[in-house]
């Protein structure tokens, strides 16, 4: 392998959006992130609508339900 050609390996910072923060490896010093296991549907079992610009909303009244019906 040819010398001084990698990245350098350094401890890395990781801050998402939710607050949570953790210590990992990367190329880079600090990472930000908008989603992590501890905010993850997939992780915490709870689902949670994402609405941007009122899709959710706009979809719900268009076709008469509600979001508790939804949920369900």
């Amino acid at each position: 392998m040819k010398a001084d050609i990698h990245p350098k390996y350094v401890e890395c910072r990781v801050h998402c959006a939710c607050g949570n923060q953790f210590t990992t490896r990367s190329v880079k010093s600090e990472i930000r992130t908008d989603i992590c296991s501890e905010c993850h549907p997939f992780f915490t079992g709870a689902a949670k609508f994402v609405d941007s610009a009122g899709r959710v909303d706009k979809f719900l009244k268009r076709y008469g339900k509600t979001k508790e019906a939804a949920k369900a």
